[in-house]
């Protein structure tokens, strides 16, 4: 082992970017991946072996709380103990476990509540085969039996998976739970397994064509499910799930049929003003005569609303995950250039999305709200045109 220690400063292990290991002396490694990731090892020779252990991911686990651990480790190899064996002796958590461990040990970094939400969710979702098995025994085999139902139909989510699942087991690894490649990992892995993805059209979402929403908005109609009417009113809406989800009740004016999202649950941090059709109302009326939440759209726990996976689940129980929920506001966007002349930049406007360069906006200060309320009368029409004939 070097003989100086404490080497580093918070500032190198920031702000470091070249890939390879940079050394605090006394054992103790920082890693630094080219993809920036970074994870402390603490590294020592004993009858004339290497052995490494990890300590966690930088900055999970800060400068000092690896110096601290290093320390400990140099202790048991001055008593002739193995830190290896020793840990090995932890209970090995099962990779549901893990992947909490993991997204705990996140949060500094995620400060997104929403980010961490979409993690549990997925793992949650998609990766229950093995959230019950030893997070050690987890294989290949395990890996694809998750991701080849939904790797063509639903290729986004599914490469989002897969990354979450390599970064979990990565995760069990460093904590010494794992040993030997990532069954996650793509290059030189999977990549050589799975199929070509399927390329999705707009942004990566795939879209529902235009032609075929009045039929399944018929069939959500006859659905009684609260998700049922939530996707509903998001496609009339052409509004986003999060922005659907987290409704509540006081964004309502039901004597003018508008809709009013706050700036702080908008994408682009801006008040939106939705002007409601007649159903799209009439959904959320129905639903105050039977009001158990401040959200419109309230989960199985009244003070939650639906959960983020709610809406995508929906269209797997009717079968129709090919389609993303967020593909719907492509369908509104193609409709409305296809089969109508409003002008660009009201349809624009309907999806939230910004018109015109930086002084055109300034100058913009109105958001044509009665202009857009023909446009989404008429978007109605067309995904009622079946429920209703």
């Amino acid at each position: 082992m070097a003989r100086a220690i404490h080497k580093l400063t918070d500032r190198t292990c920031k702000t470091s970017t070249k890939a390879g290991m940079l050394g605090d002396g006394g054992g103790l490694y920082l890693g630094i991946r080219t993809s920036g990731s970074r994870s402390w090892s603490f590294i020592w020779k004993s009858g004339g072996k290497r052995h490494e252990l990890g300590l966690g991911p930088y900055p999970a686990v800060s400068l000092a709380k690896a110096r601290a651990l290093a320390a400990e480790h140099r202790e048991a190899i001055a008593d002739g103990r193995n830190p290896i064996v020793e840990r090995k002796r932890e209970a090995v958590p099962t990779f549901g476990e893990c992947a909490e461990l993991f997204i705990k040990s996140m949060e500094p970094q995620w400060r997104n509540e929403k980010h961490r939400a979409q993690w549990r969710a997925t793992l949650l979702t998609y990766a229950k085969p093995i959230a019950s098995k030893s997070v050690s025994d987890v294989n290949t085999d395990d890996v694809l039996r998750i991701l080849n139902p939904i790797w063509q139909t639903i290729p986004e989510t599914a490469s989002r998976l897969r990354g979450r699942i390599e970064r979990v087991l990565d995760y069990a690894k460093v904590r010494g739970w794992r040993s030997g490649e990532n069954p996650a990992l793509w290059r030189g892995h999977l990549k050589s397994i799975l199929p070509a993805r399927t390329k999705l059209s707009r942004g990566h979402h795939a879209a529902m064509p235009y032609s075929e929403v009045p039929a399944f908005v018929e069939r959500l109609q006859s659905l009684e499910a609260n998700s049922a009417r939530a996707l509903e009113f998001l496609i009339l809406t052409a509004a986003r799930s999060g922005e659907v989800r987290e409704a509540v009740w006081s964004e309502f004016d039901f004597e003018k049929s508008v809709w009013t999202v706050p700036a702080s649950r908008m994408k682009a941090g801006k008040i939106h003003r939705v002007p409601l059709s007649a159903r799209a109302s009439k959904i959320v009326k129905d639903l105050s005569d039977r009001k158990v939440s401040d959200f419109v759209f309230a989960g199985q726990k009244p003070d939650k609303p639906l959960s983020n996976m709610a809406n995508t689940m929906l269209m797997r129980r009717i079968k129709m995950d090919i389609y993303t929920v967020h593909g719907f506001r492509s369908a509104f966007r193609d409709w409305a250039g296809d089969e109508t002349h409003f002008p660009r930049d009201i349809a624009e406007q309907a999806l939230a999305h910004q018109v015109g360069n930086e002084t055109e906006r300034a100058y913009r200060r109105a958001d044509a709200l009665e202009k857009r309320r023909e446009l989404m009368t008429a978007w109605a029409g067309h995904c009622l045109s079946i429920a209703q004939s």
